[in-house]
């Protein structure tokens, strides 16, 4: 799956017809990366390094997620992309992109659809080399927004 160009994204953004209501657009990308969840999020030390997270979603959840989005206060657009299957450190998980009136709308309503992405809508399994020890870690729903 070819991971989006965010510059793309943005150029579209400022095309949409509700671009001049747009005070500010702000980005995530969400990355695989080696340090386990518990380890990152809890301090549990002596975890074996993450090699890739096996990674699913429901659209329908997705897509309500988003439009959603759309009605909170400021927010003019919202855009996202999420990869699937397994995805090694380093790559990307997540893209999402909003656009709203002012800094703090942007600021809220990122944290919040990533969050509820997080937390709803994705799956994830961290796959790691030490099968004996830990060979996925189940973390769906486990975090708020990365």
């Amino acid at each position: 799956m070819r991971e989006p160009n965010v510059a793309e994204w943005l150029e579209e953004a400022k095309r949409d017809p509700e671009a001049p209501l747009c005070g500010m657009y702000l980005t995530h990308n969400g990355v695989v990366r080696s340090v386990p969840k518990r380890t990152a999020r809890q301090g549990i030390e002596g975890l074996p390094p993450v090699e890739a997270v096996d990674f699913s979603w429901d659209k329908a959840l997705l897509d309500a997620a988003v439009a959603d989005a759309k009605t909170w206060p400021g927010v003019h657009y919202v855009r996202v992309w999420l990869a699937e299957g397994r995805v090694p450190v380093g790559g990307s998980l997540m893209y999402v992109l909003i656009g709203a009136d002012i800094r703090p709308n942007c600021i809220a309503a990122l944290e919040k659809l990533v969050g509820y992405i997080k937390n709803e809508v994705v799956v994830e399994a961290e796959v790691t080399a030490d099968a004996d020890k830990d060979a996925s870690a189940e973390c769906a729903g486990a975090g708020t927004a990365e």
